[in-house]
C-alpha cells in the first residue's frame, strides 16, 4: 500500500530541511532561495512505534520489521501558482498526487533566511497556499462541469450525479472554502476522493520554530494552532534544525541531546505519527519467532483486506483471523498465555480490524 503525505509550503520555510532530516538523507537540496527543490524528492520512513518492541521481545523474534509512510518534498508554492506563476503548475500536479498535506509554516525569526514575502505571518502563510490551491481546484471544476451541465439536462442520470457530487465542492470554492469541507454520504466519499481536488485531502500544519522554541512553542505557533482548530486540521510545534542535528548523531547521543533541550523524543517521531493518523492509518500486527512486523491498514478494513495486505492471496482464499489484541497479548506474555486467559479470538469476513490487533490469517488458495 502506498500512503503519501507530501510537504508543502513557500519557499524558505523549512520544507527541505525538514525533508533531509526526516529520510536522513541529503536527497533534498535546502537553499535560501525559492524553487531550490525542482523535482519532488521522496522518503520512505518507518513509522515509530513502541509496541513492535515489546512484541518482538515477548516472541522472541529475529527481526524487527515496521511500517513504512512515504513523505514527498515538493518544491515552494508562490502567490499567483494557480496561474503557473513559479513553477506553479508542476507543483500543483506533485501535490495531486499525494493522499494528505503537512503544510509547514515558518515561525521563527532569521534575518540571514530570507521570506519570500517578506514578513513572518505563518497564518497569511497558510491563506496563501491555500487560496493558490482552491483557485487551482476551482479553475479545473468549472472546466469539468461544464460539458456536464449539458448532459444532465439532456436527462443523463449519470451526469447528473457527478454533477451534483462536483457542485459541493464548487460552491464552497466560490466561497473561499476548501472543498475538505463538503457535506458527503458514505457512497459519495469515494468518488469525491477520485476528483482528486487538492483542497480535499487533509492537512496537518507543522509549525517549524527555532531551537529556543522547540518545547513550548511561541507566539507564532499558537495562532498557527489556533488556526488550525478553527479548520479541524491537525498542528505540531518541530524545529527542522533540531531535527537536522538530531539525524546526525549516533542513536546513543540522541537523548542526552534531546533531554539537553527538554524534548522527550524527535519531533519526527511525532510529526511521522500525525501523518500516519491523517490519512486515517491503523496498524496490526504479525509476531513469531522469524520476525515481528507492524502492517497498515485504513481505518475500518476488515480482516480479509488486512490478509491481502500481506499477501493477495491471503484475502483471496481468507478463512478466518486469529486475533489478539495488543494489551491481552501482552498480559499473557504471548499468544499461549492470551488463550490460556481466553484472550484468543477466531474473527471473520466481517470483523473491523483493530489498532494493535495481532494477527495470523487461515487462508485456503
Amino acid at each position: 500500500m502506498g500512503f503519501k503525505c507530501g510537504i508543502v509550503g513557500l519557499p524558505n520555510v523549512g520544507k527541505s530541511t525538514l525533508f533531509n532530516a526526516l529520510t536522513q538523507t541529503a536527497a533534498a537540496q535546502a537553499a535560501n532561495y525559492p524553487f531550490c527543490t525542482i523535482e519532488p524528492n521522496v522518503g520512505d520512513v518507518a513509522v515509530p512505534d513502541a509496541r513492535l518492541e515489546t512484541l518482538a521481545k515477548i516472541a522472541s523474534s529475529a527481526q524487527i520489521v515496521p511500517t513504512r509512510i512515504t513523505f514527498v518534498d515538493i518544491a515552494g508554492l508562490v502567490r499567483g501558482a494557480s496561474k503557473g506563476e513559479g513553477l506553479g503548475n508542476q507543483f500543483l500536479a506533485n501535490i495531486r498526487e499525494v493522499d494528505a498535506i503537512v503544510h509547514v509554516l515558518r515561525c521563527f525569526e532569521d534575518g540571514d533566511i530570507t521570506h519570500v514575502e517578506n514578513r513572518i505571518d505563518p497564518v497569511s502563510d497558510a491563506d496563501t497556499v491555500e487560496t493558490e490551491l482552491m483557485l487551482a481546484d476551482l479553475d479545473s471544476m468549472e472546466k469539468r462541469i461544464k460539458p456536464l451541465e449539458k448532459r444532465a439536462h439532456s436527462g443523463e442520470k449519470e451526469a447528473k450525479e457527478q454533477l451534483a457530487l462536483m457542485m459541493k465542492a464548487v460552491v464552497l470554492l466560490r466561497e473561499g472554502k476548501p472543498a475538505r469541507g463538503a457535506e458527503l454520504t458514505p457512497d459519495e466519499r469515494e468518488p469525491f476522493r477520485q476528483l482528486q481536488l487538492l483542497t480535499a485531502k487533509p492537512v496537518l500544519y507543522a509549525c517549524n520554530v527555532d531551537e529556543a522554541s522547540a518545547a513550548t512553542g511561541n507566539a507564532f505557533t499558537r495562532a498557527a494552532e489556533e488556526m488550525a482548530k478553527r479548520q479541524g486540521a491537525g498542528a505540531i510545534t518541530i524545529s527542522a534544525r533540531i531535527e537536522e542535528e538530531v539525524a546526525q548523531l549516533a542513536a546513543e547521543e540522541r537523548t542526552e541531546f534531546l533531554a539537553s533541550l527538554d524534548l522527550k523524543e524527535p519531533g519526527l517521531n511525532r510529526l511521522i505519527r500525525a501523518g500516519y493518523d491523517l490519512l486515517g492509518l491503523i496498524t496490526f500486527f504479525t509476531a513469531g519467532p522469524k520476525e515481528a512486523k507492524a502492517w497498515t491498514v485504513a481505518n475500518g478494513a476488515r480482516a480479509p483486506q488486512a490478509a491481502g495486505v500481506i499477501h493477495t492471496d491471503f484475502e483471496a482464499g481468507f478463512i478466518r483471523a486469529e486475533t489478539i489484541a495488543y494489551a491481552d497479548y501482552v498480559a499473557g506474555k504471548g499468544e499461549a498465555g492470551a488463550r490460556e486467559a481466553g484472550k484468543f479470538r477466531l474473527e471473520g469476513k466481517d470483523y473491523v480490524v483493530q489498532d494493535g490487533d495481532v494477527m495470523h490469517f487461515r487462508f485456503n488458495i
